[in-house]
């Protein structure tokens, strides 16, 4: 998956934007600095589920599954006349992002309202909850929960949408996940959050 593309020297550029190098884990990530094309944005209007009503739907559950999408924003697209406004600029030439960038102000509203799209009937079923690139699989028994990953996962595989297979827990009864330790038995902020907190 190409998410960038070098801009040859005969290219017209009107726009760039500087590059952020982040660090995560160890690791660096580049992100452009969106911040003067989001003052221009209009916002897309979807709501991103709420954090507490997620858990409650967790709370009594015995087994718990949390996939994530790997590169979840890079998944998805950009259109060929929304790349120019995509350029970056760093040490090594013009860049253009072929794949949706982090740091764009609606990729967050733009991804959520992808995966309710593909994964309606099973939101609506009551045995998972989606909130932005994690997939959160909960059941009362074992069977439906095997039942339940076998058919996320053959929803995933004719749309090409990518699991981070070393991001995912399967079949916990209790697990991390939205920030908080989760189990049927309880719910706990996770102390690593609180610790980037302080």
């Amino acid at each position: 998956m190409d998410v960038i593309r070098k801009i040859g020297q005969n290219e017209i550029v009107e726009i760039t934007t500087p590059v952020l190098i982040t660090f995560h884990d160890g690791k660096s990530r580049l992100c452009g600095d969106f911040r003067a094309l989001n003052n221009y944005t209009k916002a897309e209007r979807y709501p991103i589920p709420r954090i507490p009503h997620a858990l409650d739907k967790l709370a009594k559950a015995k087994y718990i599954t949390k996939m994530d999408c790997m590169k979840g924003f890079h998944q998805n697209g950009v259109k060929p006349n929304s790349m120019k406004l995509l350029r970056i600029i760093c040490h090594m030439g013009i860049y253009e992002y072929t794949r949706m960038p982090f740091g764009i102000k609606n990729a967050p509203a733009h991804f959520q309202r992808m995966m309710d799209t593909i994964f309606q009937e099973e939101i609506l079923e009551g045995w998972m909850v989606v909130y932005i690139d994690d997939i959160i699989i909960y059941s009362d028994t074992w069977e439906y929960h095997l039942q339940y990953i076998d058919r996320v996962l053959s929803n995933c595989t004719p749309i090409n949408l990518k699991i981070s297979l070393k991001k995912c827990n399967f079949g916990q009864q209790e697990l991390l996940a939205l920030g908080h330790k989760v189990s049927g038995l309880s719910l706990e902020i996770d102390q690593n959050e609180v610790a980037a907190v302080l």
